[in-house]
């Protein structure tokens, strides 16, 4: 496991089991942990995971996962790394559409691992025998998107 893939499930432990209410106290508890991150790389891992404060009855803010996500991409990112090592060729974009091509009949598997993760930006998935078309909500994140797949 990664460096980053590490700190995300470290970040996705302390908010499941703290009250973290901001990017100060999330730090301070990373440092806890080991981890030696900069605010700016704490605001992307609050991103990537889509991290939203909520209020309790006591109006206390603090941050939480989103309920589509908790169960999902960061246990899956090493299967989704795993499947991408094994079967895709490449990923390519057009405007809002990725094009990832595959090793002859691997198209289905690695689709049905994109769907799993659960990313928010992909509309759906279309997998043929080697090729896959992913729709994605915008060209912006489309572009976010496969540079994460390409950098796989």
């Amino acid at each position: 496991m990664g460096k980053r893939s590490e700190r995300l499930k470290a970040i996705k432990e302390i908010v499941l089991s703290e009250k973290i209410a901001s990017h100060k106290d999330l730090l301070k508890k990373l440092k806890e942990r080991g981890f030696s991150v900069t605010q700016a790389t704490i605001s992307r891992d609050i991103s990537f995971l889509r991290l939203t404060k909520v209020r309790n009855y006591r109006q206390e803010e603090f941050y939480t996962l989103d309920k589509k996500y908790q169960e999902s991409s960061l246990f899956n990112m090493d299967k989704l790394k795993s499947k991408f090592s094994e079967s895709v060729i490449s990923v390519d974009k057009a405007k809002n559409i990725l094009v990832v091509r595959t090793y002859p009949g691997e198209a289905q598997g690695v689709a049905a691992v994109i769907d799993g993760m659960n990313f928010v930006e992909i509309l759906g998935t279309v997998a043929g025998d080697d090729s896959i078309i992913c729709i994605i909500n915008s060209d912006k994140n489309a572009e976010k998107i496969n540079k994460l797949l390409n950098n796989i």
